[in-house]
């Protein structure tokens, strides 16, 4: 029997038609409005949901969709998904760790190099005809400590590159300790923003770091430090980055995320001494691939009475 799927998320016209060549019929709701709608004309048909950590799926929309037996987050996070709403209902509860690790930790640097070194700002002073205007020194990335604030398997990634790429010293700050890695440990955000030159954000979202680089992490990192936030934009309090971006508490940041995105706040957009892109992180052409391919997975098996990849716990 054909199995519903609705589609929470944007999903590349190619990642669709993989979707349904596999057997499942695909129904797209992005918007607020589309969501409401869609339930309401599908949700007793709807077998399966497909959305991601940012999104996720509240649990009033859970209880409209009598027949869901499986939520698949298209990615790592699933922050935004009631877990609790589905373990009542016994639904399956699916992520895509893996998937994108080494996309994300490619553009975490790329992001770093391009503030550090002031790359889009010259390249639009080169394209004004202003060749001599930003001439001045920046600082290396080379040799420099970096700090990873969420050393999973993201901020492994970052760290490796960080090491061998730019023989960097790395240290980090997680819940506790990692085992196995020689990369120093700090008791809190604050100490590992004091200690380092740059941090780069990779923890994962929700409650558990809502804001956590506030205000006295920023005045820890100091003025000549750089923030990377590739995670989630809830991590960081906007209205604390936005004021040491203004009064040059710290030297500059660089985001892919931003809460409550795609809307950026205005206090955000004007200013030259950060670096935006539209949480692009995870997607390249190879991890977009690999991540529906493991949604695809997941459901085959999950219809196929078969235990899932990638399960999420429940068990709160």
């Amino acid at each position: 029997m054909l199995k519903h799927l609705l589609v929470l998320i944007e999903l590349a016209p190619e990642g669709l038609a993989r979707v349904e060549a596999a057997g499942f019929k695909a129904h797209v709701a992005l918007s607020a409005q589309d969501k409401v709608l869609s339930i309401k004309a599908l949700g007793p048909c709807i077998h399966a949901v497909l959305t991601n950590g940012s999104t996720g799926i509240a649990a009033a929309h859970i209880a409209a969709l009598p027949k869901l037996e499986i939520i698949c987050s298209l990615g790592a996070g699933y922050e935004k998904i009631d877990l609790d709403a589905a373990l009542a209902r016994n639904i399956v509860v699916t992520n895509g760790p893996g998937t994108n690790d080494a996309s994300v930790a490619d553009h975490a640097m790329a992001l770093l190099m391009s503030v550090v070194r002031g790359i889009p700002k010259a390249d639009a002073a080169v394209r004004l005809g202003q060749w001599a205007k930003l001439r001045q020194p920046r600082p290396m990335i080379s040799g420099k400590k970096l700090g990873i604030l969420g050393l999973g398997n993201i901020g492994m990634q970052i760290a490796q590159r960080g090491m061998h790429g730019f023989g960097m010293t790395v240290g980090y700050h997680s819940r506790r300790p990692r085992e196995n890695t020689t990369f120093l440990y700090f008791e809190t955000p604050i100490a590992l923003a004091q200690w380092a030159d740059f941090v780069i954000i990779a923890t994962p979202g929700g409650a558990g770091t809502l804001h956590l680089v506030d205000s006295a992490v920023l005045h820890a990192l100091g003025p000549d430090g750089f923030l990377v936030n590739i995670a989630r934009g809830s991590v960081v309090d906007t209205a604390a980055l936005a004021q040491a971006l203004v009064q040059a508490k710290i030297a500059g940041a660089a985001l892919d995320v931003v809460d409550g995105e795609p809307d950026v706040p205005a206090e955000l957009v004007r200013l030259d001494n950060l670096v935006l892109t539209p949480h692009i992180a995870g997607r390249s052409p190879e991890a977009v691939a690999a991540t529906v391919q493991l949604v695809i997975d997941n459901l085959n098996a999950h219809f196929g009475g078969q235990p899932v990849l990638t399960p999420v716990s429940l068990e709160r």
